[in-house]
């Protein structure tokens, strides 16, 4: 994998992480695609394949409210570059409280989130 390539995707990554655990909306607007499409598979009687949807502004909004806002000592988050074929890239994020696979596409230089699908870990 082209190593400035894999330093710009860890870098979109963690402007997403980095930011919601800031609450810095701004920050993580900069890292997704207008047309995100954010998932999590979850139960739901009345749907058979069940997700839980989110777009692009919701999650900011979610940031702007603090939701996921932490101190900067109890962070513990990890990105990993899985794979890059052109102008597409697979990318995780792990932190204590979630792991998002990203599908991240090129325009120009620059380096989005197109996709998440994200698994919430249970809480203790």
């Amino acid at each position: 994998m082209d190593p400035a390539a894999v330093k710009a995707i860890e870098a979109v990554a963690y402007d997403y992480v980095d930011g919601q655990l800031e609450g810095d909306a701004a920050r993580v607007a900069r890292s997704l695609h207008p047309d995100l499409a954010k998932r999590a598979v979850t139960t739901n009687p009345d749907e058979i394949l069940a997700l839980r949807r989110m777009t692009k502004e919701e999650l900011v909004d979610l940031t702007k409210q603090g939701v996921l806002k932490t101190p900067k000592e109890q962070w513990s988050r990890s990105v990993r570059v899985l794979d890059i074929a052109g102008n597409a890239a697979v990318a995780r994020v792990e932190t204590p409280w979630f792991v998002d696979y990203f599908h991240l596409g090129r325009f120009g230089e620059r380096w989005v989130i197109v996709n998440a699908l994200w698994y919430p870990k249970p809480r203790n």
